[in-house]
């Protein structure tokens, strides 16, 4: 049994065809609550529905592992790492012991929502595990974001 099972569901899938499962669903209904009550405030209501169920995902996923929680974050971003490895490439720009920044390079989960044209839901499926996994590193890690001069993110995590 892996880390992130309970996260992905059916292991044989890979992350991008869950997400792509996913979107098969969500867009539709996104798209019919922003028809009814306009985009702002539908953007908002799934904003918070995926925020929650992802925050509340991961910390007991966290809860599961043993360990510090530096140990904890290690074990989800591992893992997470070894199922995007397919779809996301990254330069490590510094490792050591108070950080580790990355410098995302390609993401084809960000091109396959921005081909939707829903590159905000792409960001909240994906890209903002990486906030709730640092956070279910109970304090021992901390994540930040910062924008680059490209249209990707560079992430800088910090590690007590």
């Amino acid at each position: 049994m892996g880390v992130l099972d309970d996260y992905l569901v059916n292991p044989n899938l890979s992350l991008l065809e869950k997400t792509r499962i996913q979107a098969q669903v969500l867009v539709p209904v996104m798209r019919a609550l922003r028809a009814e009550i306009g985009r702002e405030k539908a953007d908002a209501i799934v904003r918070g529905a995926l925020r929650e169920w992802s925050r509340q995902l991961f910390a007991a996923i966290g809860e599961s592992i043993d360990g510090s929680p530096r140990r904890k974050w290690a074990a989800m971003q591992g893992a997470l790492n070894d199922v995007t490895a397919r779809e996301v490439t990254f330069d490590i720009l510094r490792q050591d012991k108070e950080a580790l920044e990355i410098d995302v390079t390609t993401c084809g989960f960000a091109d396959f929502f921005r081909a939707l044209g829903e590159p905000e839901l792409g960001a909240l499926l994906v890209c903002q595990t990486d906030i709730d996994i640092a956070a279910a590193g109970e304090g021992g890690v901390h994540f930040g974001a910062r924008a680059g001069n490209k249209p990707v993110v560079n992430h800088l995590i910090k590690v007590a």
